[in-house]
């Protein structure tokens, strides 16, 4: 809260306008800066679980279906907001955010819990990314701000700290606007695109300044001849929406179905948490440890055009399901992201003669865009993330086709059915 002296003081200096545009500049530089420190642990706490590995093989078997147990545990009884993305909270915060169910969505308490959990479950060896909590924990922030400096919280102000939250977790600005149009605002109107640039410009220059340059992926430059694009950009679409499909509507119907193991499952959430924990732990020792973690360093590789083992899409698929279907704080991107390029390689093995890079490249915008069924967003973001223009039509044909297939599969978007679980209730 500002002291009533300073508060008094403020008020008939600077105006309602002005005390805005301060609010969306001051709460860009602070979740971009949170955005940093977030990435910075989430890579510390991977490299001490590498180094635990290294030094008990054994110890996955204990300490990562206990960390699941115990992080769904503290979360369901203290702050159930906090659970699985993040992403999801955010959409509901934006439709009513005066509700006080949405106050809490993005409140700094939950956003907290939300760092720490899904930063113990790295810790733990999770396939869980940071991308979907770090959206929540950038609206958390600016809505405090927004609050500190006596401003209403409107659904502008929800969206534009969700979207500044994308840019500064990828470095993608245009994909931070993209993804603010396509998926968290059902209604877009002018004035929340103006504040959606400028607090997503802040973030990335803040993010510039801090964190340097930098391309998530490596600057990259692939291409297809034009025989190899026909056959492989409706290949990856078509098995990318299909296992995107598949993948989300599990999710879902853990969420909303009426059935009797999802109703048992739901019944016991630390139990369920601990069998999904140790079925990472054991998957990720079956495979040398390709099912932990993000699976960054491997993406990267395989999108420059470095063989894996071909389990490693597989691997990752089941594991990263089994950590989003715990219930356990963690986000889906990244983990999504190095799935999709496992399952790049194992189309590129019907494409010998043409460059691997470029088909995983395909297997993961096909199966990011069959995961969340927002295309215009997945292009730009693999695009910002890769730094490649001379893909822009395989990506484009590849994420349309994947949609349209993924829908089929699973008629309801995932972060759209996911929302309904925070729906607003007004005080």
């Amino acid at each position: 809260m500002v002291p009533r002296s300073l508060d008094r003081l403020l008020h008939p200096i600077i105006g309602p306008t002005a005390r805005g545009r301060i609010a969306a500049l001051l709460g860009a530089t602070l979740l971009s800066l949170v955005a940093i420190a977030f990435a910075k642990a989430g890579e510390e706490a991977q490299r001490a679980f590498g180094l635990l590995v290294a030094a008990a093989w054994w110890a996955p078997l204990i300490v990562t279906p206990l960390a699941f147990a115990g992080i769904v545990a503290l979360t369901r009884a203290h702050w159930p907001e906090a659970k699985g993305s993040g992403i999801p909270q955010v959409m509901a915060a934006g439709r009513a955010p005066g509700a006080t169910s949405s106050v809490r969505l993005v409140s700094l308490p939950v956003a907290g819990a939300k760092f720490a959990f899904t930063i113990l479950m790295l810790l733990a060896g999770a396939p869980a990314g940071r991308e979907g909590p770090t959206v929540q924990i950038s609206a958390a922030i600016m809505a405090a701000v927004h609050r500190w400096m006596r401003v209403p919280v409107t659904t502008g102000v929800v969206i534009a700290g969700g979207a500044a939250g994308v840019a500064a977790a990828f470095n993608t600005p245009l994909a931070g606007v993209a993804f603010a149009i396509e998926e968290l605002a059902s209604a877009f109107e002018q004035r929340v695109a103006a504040l959606v640039m400028v607090t997503v410009m802040v973030s990335g220059l803040i993010s510039l300044g801090v964190a340097g340059d930098y391309v998530y992926f490596g600057a990259m430059s692939q291409q297809l001849p034009l025989r190899a694009t026909i056959l492989a950009a409706p290949l990856a679409g078509i098995t990318g929406g299909l296992l995107g499909g598949a993948f989300a509507k599990a999710l879902v119907a853990m969420a909303w179905s009426r059935h009797r193991a999802f109703t048992a499952i739901r019944a016991r959430p630390v139990s369920w948490a601990f069998a999904c924990g140790l079925t990472v732990a054991v998957i990720g020792m079956a495979t040398g440890g390709q099912s932990w973690g993000t699976g960054y360093d491997a993406t990267r590789s395989l999108l420059g055009g470095e063989a894996h083992s071909l389990l490693f899409g597989p691997a990752r698929f089941v594991a990263t399901l089994a950590t989003a279907l715990s219930g356990a704080p963690g986000g889906i991107f990244a983990p999504t992201l190095s799935v999709g390029a496992g399952l790049g390689q194992l189309l590129a093995q019907m494409f010998p003669r043409d460059e691997a890079g470029a088909i995983a490249l395909l297997g993961l915008i096909g199966y990011f865009a069959g995961v969340v069924r927002a295309p215009l967003t997945a292009v730009i973001i693999v695009s910002e993330m890769t730094a490649d223009r001379s893909m822009i039509l395989p990506l484009f044909a590849t994420a349309l086709i994947a949609d349209q297939v993924s829908a089929m599969v699973c008629p309801q978007k995932l972060y759209h059915a996911l929302a309904r679980q925070f729906a607003p209730r007004r005080a």
